[in-house]
This record gives structure tokens, C-alpha cells and sequence, in this order.
């Protein structure tokens, strides 16, 4: 056995077993009748074409010659001479000669007999049935060709019960040799009996013939085209998704650059509604600078000369020289700009100016409106 059936035979059984496991549920049952019944709606014409491929060519030999019946009856049997079986390949009609052939010989021919098995024997039913061909006929294995099917099937007890079916390779050859070049073409011999074929396939699996699908090239194709296609339209699906997230991160991305320059500018502005209120806050607490200078020089004495006035927040220092220096406290606090006006520290002479130097400090109101109107 070379290398590559070592590796394709266990996938072969593995398949095999599968399928038989597949065919044991009511599944192949309800798929068969759902796809009837919906094969009874389309005209009878378009039922055989979809039929055709799966419909055999059998083949029926008798002592008058050999009868050519196709699967689905869409055509009468037609009855051929044993002298004309040699020449009938070129004479098939081209629908038939697509087909599958199966030969079908007479349930007489064979010898059939029952058999109790486990039901783990139903995945490989055919070589468990090999062995009993010694003990449950009286030919050997080399001396007969042979096939099993499932009668009964009894999942609650573990068992199944199987018919084996043998037929001598005599009558095989025998019948092989009567039908000449199309022997070589048989896919399957079974048995047939008053309720139709049997469902076998007494030929070796050496002698089966191998069809190749005329289709099957194109099928792959349009199968290949197909996932193409499928592929095509994931792949453009899959990029204009990311084309589309792409182009919403841009706006997010200008969206928030947008948000960030509004916040900046909202901060900004509010900084200076800000600022103007302290300002604004600022210049209630206090009354204008001009003001108060005028009622403050209008308030001194003629003899009052002023060196400095410092206006720091609401304090107001003045620092000055007069020779009336304690009238200067009594004027000024008549001004409504000034609260509290009071001399601080002692009255220093001055021998340059003649004057006393002093420094005086005040509280600067806002005065009220009766206060200010009333400024003389």
C-alpha cells in the first residue's frame, strides 16, 4: 500500500461510517419526502431532467436477450437481442448514455441468508459479513462476490439484524461475458425481485467502473466563481465599513479639535466677563480718583501744600506740610470720599518750610447720593 492510501483508506471508512450513521436518522427519510413533494409541483418534463443524473441505465439480462429500463420510466423499456449487444454502445441514446449502468440479475440466482450482528457492525457491515460466508453457506469467500444490507435496525437492544447475499463469480463471469464490451461499464449488480432491486452491489470493488462527471469541471467552476464572488463582496463589505470608520474618526477627530477651540474661547471669555466684573467690583468700592482729588484739594486750607498722596485699595495716606495741620483732620472729615481721617504720628516743624510735616490716614467711600449731591 503506498503512502497515499494509507492516508485516503481511513478517510474513506471514516467517511463511510459517518454516512451510515447519517442515513440511520429519520433525516435522509424527511429530506427525500420534502424534496418529492416539491418535485410534484414542476411539470413532469423538468422532473426528468432533474432526475436524470441521478436515475441508472439498468440493465436486465434474460434468456430473450437484454432489457434496457432507466431508473426514473421516463421511457419505455427497450428489449435487445443477444446478437445486438455487441454494437449497442454507439446506438444509445445520449441521455441514457450518461447515466449510471447497473446490472440486474434474477433473485434465483443467489442465495441469501439472515444474520444477528451488534450494531457497531453496521459501519463496516459488508466485511463482517465476509466472515460468515464460511459458516452460513457452503461456498468459500474466493469462490462467490457478495454484499450485505441492514433489515432491521434495534438501537434500544445494541443489535441489527442483516441479510447476507451471495452469488457464485461463475454466474458473475457468465453474465459479464454475455454482455460483451458493456461489462467494463457496470457501476453496480444487483439482484431484482417482485418488489424491485434490492439495493446491493454484488460487483467486486475492483471490476466497479469509475464515471467521471462531465459536469463536474464546470460545477468546481462555478462553484470556485461563486465563493469568488463571496469573497469579493466581504472583502468590499469589510472595507467600505472601514472606509466609513475611517471617515467618521476624521470628523470625531474635527469635531473635537472644534469642541477644544470653543472651550478655549468660551475660558477666554469668560476670564474676561470676569475681569471686567472684579473691575467693575473694584471701581464700585471706591469712587473715581478725579473726584476724590477735588474734593480733597477744595478741602484744604490755602496754606497746605501736599508732598504725597498714596491710594493704595481703599487706604489713602497724604503726606504733606501746613501750619494748620490739626484743621486739616477737621476738614477733611467732612468729605463723603473719606471715613475716618486721622492724623498718624506726631507733627513734625519744619525749619526750611516753616510749616509742620504730617501724615494722615482715611478710609475712601463710595458716598451715597444725598452725600455726594450735598458737596459744597
Amino acid at each position: 500500500m503506498s503512502r497515499s492510501d494509507a492516508v485516503v483508506a481511513p478517510l474513506l471508512r471514516e467517511w463511510q461510517r459517518l454516512r451510515l450513521r447519517f442515513a440511520q436518522t429519520p433525516i435522509p427519510a424527511w429530506f427525500a419526502w420534502w424534496v418529492q413533494a416539491l418535485a410534484s409541483w414542476l411539470p413532469p418534463h423538468w422532473r426528468r431532467l432533474l432526475s436524470r443524473r441521478r436515475a441508472p441505465l439498468w440493465l436486465i439480462l434474460d434468456s430473450d436477450g437484454l432489457t434496457l429500463r432507466l431508473g426514473d420510466d421516463s421511457t419505455a423499456p427497450v428489449q435487445i437481442g443477444h446478437d445486438q449487444i455487441e454494437g449497442l454502445e454507439p446506438r444509445l441514446d445520449p441521455d441514457a448514455a450518461q447515466r449510471p449502468r447497473r446490472l440486474a440479475l434474477p433473485l434465483s440466482r443467489a442465495l441469501r441468508c439472515q444474520l444477528d450482528l451488534p450494531a457497531a457492525a453496521a459501519e463496516r457491515l459488508r466485511d463482517v459479513a465476509g466472515f460468515e460466508i464460511d459458516r452460513q453457506t457452503p461456498f468459500t469467500a474466493d469462490q462467490v462476490v457478495y454484499d450485505a444490507r441492514v433489515v432491521t435496525h434495534s438501537p434500544d437492544r445494541g443489535t441489527l439484524r442483516a441479510e447476507l447475499v451471495v452469488l457464485p463469480k461463475a454466474q458473475l463471469d457468465a453474465a459479464l461475458a454475455a454482455l460483451g464490451p458493456l461489462a467494463t461499464t457496470l457501476e453496480a449488480v444487483d439482484l431484482t425481485g417482485p418488489n424491485g432491486p434490492l439495493g446491493l452491489n454484488l460487483l467486486p470493488p475492483e471490476r466497479r467502473h469509475r464515471r467521471s462527471d462531465p459536469e463536474l469541471r464546470s460545477h468546481l467552476l462555478l462553484i470556485a466563481i461563486a465563493l469568488t464572488a463571496l469573497w469579493l463582496a466581504l472583502w468590499q463589505s469589510l472595507d467600505n465599513r472601514r472606509q466609513a470608520v475611517a471617515e467618521l474618526e476624521a470628523r470625531i477627530a474635527a469635531l473635537r479639535d472644534e469642541a477644544r477651540l470653543v472651550s478655549a474661547q468660551r475660558q477666554r471669555l469668560m476670564d474676561a466677563v470676569e475681569g471686567s466684573g472684579f473691575l467693575a467690583e473694584q471701581r464700585a468700592l471706591r469712587p473715581p480718583v478725579i473726584a476724590l482729588l477735588e474734593d480733597i484739594s477744595r478741602r484744604l486750607p490755602d496754606v497746605t501744600a501736599l508732598e504725597r498722596l498714596n491710594l493704595n485699595g481703599t487706604d489713602l495716606i497724604v503726606i504733606g506740610y501746613s501750619s494748620e495741620a490739626p484743621a486739616t483732620v477737621s476738614r477733611l472729615q467732612g468729605s463723603p470720599y473719606l471715613k475716618s481721617p486721622a492724623l498718624s504720628g506726631a507733627v513734625q516743624p519744619d525749619r526750611i518750610s516753616g510749616r509742620d510735616r504730617f501724615t494722615l490716614n482715611a478710609q475712601v467711600v463710595v458716598p451715597t447720593e444725598g452725600a455726594a449731591n450735598a458737596t459744597p
